[in-house]
């Protein structure tokens, strides 16, 4: 009797990230919020912010980064045959944000589809996609983008979400992978009864936009900065502490920790209390703030870029988001290569921005 084959390996194929090109420093949001420049980049980390232009939307951004991933992978739109992408700042309402992206790349065989999970929303789309190309007569490649385009939706005088909150995008190519590389490993949450530590209030069906919430600024990102900080203190560390147990590993096993960007200097911290070497923990939220969905992929992407992950890595990736949302993956590296395209990040002291 012949046995049913084992599903097959799902891996990261290539990495490709965009950033618009107008930089909004700290100068400039201090200037707006009443505070200093060294009070921002003491407190967040943060040195400066992409902000979409006028004309452009989170499909825009995307899709550049999803044409980046590709070329990385050596692929076409065309062969693309599912496309997730995962924000909280949708071109629109409805339709999916996919379908926009799906219809700028002209990927015609692709299913176009949309995830939201905040900030967090980036690895469960990775999930979905990592399922669907398992199953039977599936595609062969999935495109997945983080996404957001927060200066949309942003009270550019509230200090709480203007010193931290940017806008980009970072997709990854899916596809099979060898039996040694792929992802080995996955775990997600959600607490509902939190939701209110960071949202959108207005626009959607339970408060629609009204000239009222546009007074009220109700349109705009509203955050409760000190909850958040402690749901991220508590969360993170219970990921990774999680992850290693489930695969029986330690924490010298990892190769690389890629993690959400809420804050630099809050993850600095919670790195340093971990016991994670400096060069372990990868932190690029001081060259692009935080940018929701897109900065775990925007950091993979990063390190893909700078050659640091040699093929064979162990890499824990870690999200946490509005919802509240978390979740973690673990995946060995095949050595995918990476496109960044836009201009060059604010560089760590002692590294360069790589864009390609």
């Amino acid at each position: 009797m012949n046995r049913p084959a084992s599903p097959r390996r799902i891996g990261i194929r290539g990495m490709g990230s965009y950033l618009p090109r107008h930089l909004r420093t700290n100068e400039e949001v201090a200037y707006q919020t009443g505070v200093s420049a060294e009070w921002i980049h003491e407190r967040t980390g943060v040195r400066s912010r992409h902000v979409a232009a006028p004309d452009e939307a989170a499909s825009d951004l995307a899709a550049c980064a999803v044409r980046a991933a590709a070329t990385a992978a050596g692929l076409d739109a065309c062969d693309i045959g599912l496309l997730i992408c995962a924000t909280s700042t949708p071109d629109e309402l409805g339709p999916s944000t996919a379908c926009r992206i799906q219809a700028l790349l002209k990927a015609d065989h692709a299913v176009a589809l949309d995830v939201s999970a905040a900030c967090s929303g980036w690895l469960f789309a990775i999930k979905v996609a990592h399922d669907w190309l398992r199953a039977e007569r599936a595609p062969r490649y999935a495109a997945v983008v983080g996404v957001e385009a927060y200066s949309k939706f942003l009270d550019p005088t509230d200090r709480a979400t203007s010193v931290l909150f940017a806008d980009g995008a970072a997709a990854a190519i899916l596809g099979p992978a060898d039996l040694e590389t792929g992802f080995q490993d996955f775990s997600f949450g959600s607490d509902g009864t939190l939701a209110d530590h960071v949202l959108i209030p207005a626009g959607g069906s339970r408060n629609p936009a009204t000239a009222a919430t546009l007074a009220d600024k109700s349109h705009c990102i509203q955050m409760d900065g000190r909850a958040v900080g402690r749901f991220i203190s508590a969360i993170f560390p219970r990921l990774v502490s999680e992850a290693l147990t489930r695969n029986n590993l330690d924490l010298g096993d990892l190769d690389c920790l890629i993690a959400h960007q809420p804050n630099p200097v809050l993850l600095h911290r919670l790195g340093e209390e971990l016991g994670l070497d400096a060069d372990t923990l990868v932190i690029v939220g001081d060259e692009v703030g935080n940018i929701g969905a897109a900065s775990a992929p925007y950091a993979l992407t990063a390190a893909a870029a700078r050659h640091t992950l040699r093929p064979g890595a162990r890499i824990l990736i870690t999200v946490f988001g509005a919802g509240m949302t978390w979740g973690s993956a673990l995946l060995t590296w095949s050595g995918a290569p990476a496109v960044r395209i836009g201009p060059t990040p604010v560089a760590q002291p002692g590294q360069e921005g790589t864009p390609s």
